[in-house]
């Protein structure tokens, strides 16, 4: 996928903005939960925006979370689709897991979200076609199984982000990296990225003509 910079400085500056007006209030409505880095999310939503990511979707045990918010601000930037599956939520909790205020120019986030309640990832996911962005919550006992035959990536790469690793009742036991190694036709890099969080960049070993430079952008603050 050809990098953009742009758009990941947009994405990246769009969602710092937005944390600050997020920064004292709940999205999650999980008391146990703790705090998510904020330059983990930015960066995240920089990564998306960056590699011009288009079918982007989000496996949420907790609701709305900061993830959700920085996946929404690249799908806007690139004209892509935020799907986030809520499996164990109920169509009268979305009140209160979609109750929060963004800022006025922040309202059009809504109109590239979609929200599927209550049904299994793994079935929901059999409908996209060359998923782009992935962010999965290891607390959702049944993640591993995304990659029997039901995930259909973009040959040309597709992000895998997993979060949630180290809270005591997930099911996280191995790495995705671990787990796609040696599958013929797949190439993948596994490293961390935050506290409990992992990133996988998966694509197709038959793509060859991409570039192997590391893509970088710069953040430049002016007093």
């Amino acid at each position: 996928m050809e990098w953009s910079p742009q758009q990941a400085m947009e994405a990246y500056l769009d969602t710092l903005q937005l944390s600050k007006t997020l920064h004292h209030q709940d999205c999650t409505n999980i008391k146990a939960t703790k705090l998510i880095e904020p330059e983990c999310v930015e960066f995240i939503s920089a990564l998306a925006a960056g590699n011009r990511s288009k079918v982007i979707l989000e496996i949420s045990t907790e609701g709305l979370t900061p993830f959700t918010i920085a996946l929404a601000v690249a799908a806007k930037l690139t004209g892509g689709r935020l799907v986030c599956v809520l499996p164990h939520h109920r169509e009268d909790m979305m009140k209160t897991s979609n109750n929060f205020e963004l800022k006025p120019h922040h309202q059009e986030l809504n109109n590239v979200i979609e929200f599927v309640v209550g049904k299994n990832p793994n079935e929901v996911i059999k409908k996209f076609k060359k998923v782009d962005f992935l962010v999965i919550d290891c607390k959702f006992g049944d993640h591993l199984k995304l990659w029997k035959n039901n995930l259909e990536v973009n040959p040309k790469g597709c992000v895998v982000v997993t979060r949630n690793n180290d809270v005591v009742g997930s099911t996280k036991k191995v790495c995705f990296g671990e787990i796609l190694k040696g599958k013929k036709g797949i190439e993948c890099v596994t490293m961390p990225i935050g506290e409990g969080i992992e990133l996988t960049k998966i694509k197709s070993s038959s793509c060859k003509n991409e570039s192997r430079r590391f893509k970088r952008f710069h953040v430049t603050f002016e007093n």
